[in-house]
């Protein structure tokens, strides 16, 4: 599966900082639970390419309509 794959997979996603000074990303479905914990700087890294990638898919959905 990539990153253009469509699934029915459901998924939960719950962002919040942890009691240690991280920031974790915990990502629970399908019978998986995966808590991913991040240092405050690669959490602002990650943020970007999420905004990067948004603006990305805005622009390629323009393109198309």
């Amino acid at each position: 599966m990539g990153i253009n794959s469509e699934s029915d997979i459901e998924a939960n996603l719950q962002i919040g900082p942890t009691e240690l000074g991280m920031v974790r990303i915990f990502v629970e479905g399908g019978g998986v639970e995966l808590p991913m914990d991040f240092e405050p700087d690669e959490a602002d890294e990650i943020a970007e390419e999420i905004r990067a990638a948004a603006r990305t898919a805005r622009a390629a959905t323009k393109k198309k309509g």
